[in-house]
């Protein structure tokens, strides 16, 4: 179980709060994980989704995973509650890089896709900076609030951390996020 919680600061001194949570239980083989991300921003409303995904090894540090993702955007008036299927990868690319990347299909034609890649870099025993890119694509959306197609939102950084021990790792982050 892992549990990232960001207070990030914009350029014009507007803060927004990010939590992410992972968890996972089974086997090498085979693994149950549950993905959950809450960004809320300040005086506007919070957007959440929870994934479960079953997980089955594939390759020496390769898993496919096959799930459904709930979401919930408090941002809409009205469809503010979506359930997508999720379809992805996870593992480990060639020089280390984590990489997590999804296939979300929903309802009116609502497709997507996320890639995720980060990679830590070892300073000291201790000292950790980690550079790091989440991006996420529509590649088409027919719903009532539809988003134009291409690259929706990036968000690319780096995080310089401090492990006091494996369950505490304050961490400072500078990144550049866009937003379509």
């Amino acid at each position: 179980t892992s549990f990232e919680n960001k207070w990030m600061l914009n350029y014009t001194g507007r803060g927004a709060l990010q939590s992410k949570l992972k968890t996972w239980i089974g086997t090498d083989e085979n693994k149950l994980f549950i993905e959950a991300h809450l960004e809320k921003a300040e005086s506007s409303r919070e957007h959440y989704d929870i994934s479960a995904l079953y997980s089955r090894n594939v390759a020496e540090f390769w898993d496919v995973q096959a799930g459904a993702r709930y979401r919930q955007d408090q941002r809409k008036i009205s469809e503010k509650q979506q359930v997508d299927v999720q379809f992805g990868i996870r593992g480990l690319a060639p020089y280390f890089f984590e990489t997590e990347a999804y296939l979300y299909v929903g309802k009116d034609s609502q497709v997507s896709m996320s890639l995720e890649l980060e990679r830590d870099i070892l300073i000291t025993q201790k000292l950790i900076t980690q550079p790091y890119m989440d991006a996420t694509m529509i590649i088409s959306d027919d719903s009532k609030y539809a988003k134009k197609t291409g690259l929706s939102s990036l968000q690319a950084g780096i995080q310089t951390r401090y492990e006091i021990n494996k369950k505490v790792m304050p961490f400072i982050d500078l990144a550049y996020s866009y937003e379509n």
